[in-house]
């Protein structure tokens, strides 16, 4: 029978955001692989699936998932990475990816399933959607992603904060992810570009130390790496204005 390498989107961090098939999924697994910075840390999607899947179950496979600027070391992370789950693949036959939100959005799982289609021919990948941060901080803070036919842009700002100008001065509600670092010049974005009423960020939703504020008070100070910001569109029309 062929492998199979499943991604399953286990949502921000809030572990009854799991979806029943994503649970599924994890439980049908021969073995459950979690992303980790290093072998000491027990990372989100760890602690998420932690609450379906024994421990015994779950492998911590290391990931160079912070490295941005040294490209010979994130390429050699992700060839171990690949060599490790392959291994797996070749001994288990099934294989669950636990990651954080949905594994088709900014997920490691993308480079991992790249990686062991070379090294495990005819390995059958699949992914399991998962509720996204995104989402979620719509929810816990009341904005509204989209009505009628406005547009809905996704920015990771580790793409540059001109990114995120760009989209600011557009239309529709703006999303931007992983700008903790650049809180400063979020901040001045959504001044200048008019979009600062209305705003919120938000971290570690879900968790015990999680953070949802008018982004009004991003004060320039660096935030946890994954934050999320919601820029709501102009709605002057009133109910149904937008359609």
């Amino acid at each position: 029978m062929s492998s199979r390498l499943v991604g399953v989107g286990v949502g921000p961090g809030d572990p009854e955001l799991v979806t029943v098939k994503g649970v599924n999924a994890l439980r049908a697994a021969e073995v459950v692989v979690v992303p980790v910075m290093d072998t000491g840390e027990r990372g989100r999607a760890e602690a998420t699936v932690l609450h379906y899947v024994p421990g015994e179950k779950v492998v911590r496979v290391v990931f160079a998932l912070n490295e941005r600027t040294d490209r010979a070391r994130r390429e050699a992370a992700w060839d171990a990475a690949g060599e490790r789950v392959a291994e797996l693949l070749r001994t288990r036959g099934s294989v669950a990816f636990a990651t954080i939100g949905d594994p088709n959005v900014y997920s490691t799982f993308t480079y991992l399933a790249q990686t062991v289609a070379g090294l495990v021919p005819g390995t059958v990948v699949e992914t399991v959607p998962g509720i996204t941060a995104m989402q979620d901080l719509a929810a816990r803070s009341g904005a509204v992603l989209t009505e009628g036919t406005e547009p809905l842009t996704l920015v990771p700002v580790t793409a540059g904060a001109a990114v995120l100008k760009d989209a600011l001065n557009g239309p529709g509600t703006v999303v931007a992810y992983k700008f903790g670092r650049q809180a400063a010049e979020v901040a001045e974005a959504l001044r200048d570009s008019g979009r600062l009423e209305g705003a919120v960020w938000g971290s570690a939703l879900g968790l015990p130390e999680e953070s949802i504020r008018p982004a009004a008070e991003l004060e320039g100070a660096a935030l946890p790496y994954l934050s999320t910001l919601i820029a709501p569109a102009h709605r002057d029309g009133g109910r149904g204005g937008k359609l």
